[in-house]
């Protein structure tokens, strides 16, 4: 392995589309979808063939740390950091940019989201490789995810006409698209040389810094004035500067102001964000009527279920819900509106309920 090659796993979210299962210290990412491992278990598990667990870095928040360092029990607990207040993926990535620059002259860093999922992940690790090797010249380096349907949810990445997608090759971005409407991704999807934009990006530490100096100042300087990471008083100047940070997105900072971007065009990697209850439904098995559920399910003249319970759960004449069952809180959704879940987190969050988030 290349010993100066880094992963860093964003943690920070709160899931809120997953309520009443995600809260604020079990948020998704920590959670067990698929299997016995969970959302950010499977993402370092599938990183460990190329990138080594000492050089994993975590940034989550307060509530989740502790949880986040016995899960991942195999990587350094210290490189599990948790952020002072919530300022968005710039500062999130520029911090670790930081510390890895100070520590390692020739970091690269590849960034990755905590709650993805990816089925073939022998073809992702290829990209991983692909990835570091154009960033190590220098370069930034996003991921393009070959889209399946026309998702109005996703950015999109412009590449050259005629980008063929599976391609190890980093082609230079032609441009990014913020969210379309629906004719418009429809537009991309025909084109056949728009990709989703994944959130993945790979770059040399000092490439983020001097992208932050030029397009993010404010935060550049503040994060430059941090003492090293192994100083007894990082954590508290880190406390003292990081809320003062711009709140913005890596792609908005910096990316797409960006003079010279790669991108890697890849093809169906069985992707998925994880976005919702229904991505979940999407991917669980189900019975001949469609149901699928996590605990023991008796389904009468139902169709198109997602139950997940401890307890038996009896359905009858009843279709498309999701139905998810929590010690103190029960969800009983259509499964065509689980992306407006999070909006009653929100009403919790206005009418105070901490006992419920």
């Amino acid at each position: 392995m290349n010993t100066h090659r880094y992963g860093l796993i964003m943690a920070g979210g709160r899931g809120t589309r997953f309520w009443p299962r995600s809260r604020k210290r079990s948020a998704k990412q920590v959670l067990r979808f698929f299997g016995e491992r969970s959302l950010i278990q499977q993402t370092v598990d599938r990183l460990r063939p190329e990138i080594p667990a000492q050089n994993i870095w975590v940034i989550t928040n307060e509530f989740l740390q502790e949880e986040i360092r016995t899960q991942l029990s195999d990587v350094p607990a210290q490189q599990i950091i948790a952020e002072p207040a919530q300022r968005n993926t710039a500062p999130c990535i520029a911090l670790a940019a930081q510390i890895l620059a100070d520590a390692d002259d020739d970091a690269t860093l590849a960034v990755f989201p905590a709650d993805h999922l990816i089925l073939n992940e022998e073809r992702f690790r290829d990209s991983v490789r692909a990835g570091f090797e154009a960033a190590e010249s220098g370069g930034v380096v996003v991921l393009g995810i070959q889209p399946r349907w026309a998702e109005t949810g996703y950015g999109y990445i412009e590449f050259p006409q005629g980008t063929m997608p599976g391609t190890r090759d980093a082609v230079k971005v032609a441009s990014f698209r913020e969210k379309p409407d629906e004719a418009t991704a429809n537009r991309f999807v025909s084109a056949g040389h728009f990709f989703w934009n994944s959130g993945m990006f790979f770059w040399k530490a000092e490439t983020v810094l001097d992208l932050m100096r030029h397009h993010q100042p404010k935060t550049a300087t503040l994060l430059a004035g941090l003492p090293s990471f192994t100083d007894p008083g990082f954590a508290s100047k880190l406390a003292e500067a990081y809320p003062l940070c711009e709140d913005i997105s890596v792609d908005y900072a910096v990316i797409e102001k960006a003079p010279h971007v790669l991108g890697i065009p890849l093809d169906d990697i069985g992707w998925n964000d994880v976005g919702s209850w229904e991505a979940v439904y999407d991917l669980a098995d189900k019975d001949g009527n469609g149901n699928a559920s996590r605990g023991q399910l008796i389904a009468e003249c139902s169709r198109g279920n997602y139950v997940d319970s401890n307890k038996t759960v009896a359905l009858v004449g009843v279709e498309n819900l999701v139905i998810v069952d929590t010690p103190d809180a029960l969800l009983v959704a259509n499964r065509s509106r689980s992306q407006d879940v999070s909006k009653l987190v929100k009403t919790l969050d206005a009418s105070k309920r901490e006992e419920l988030l």
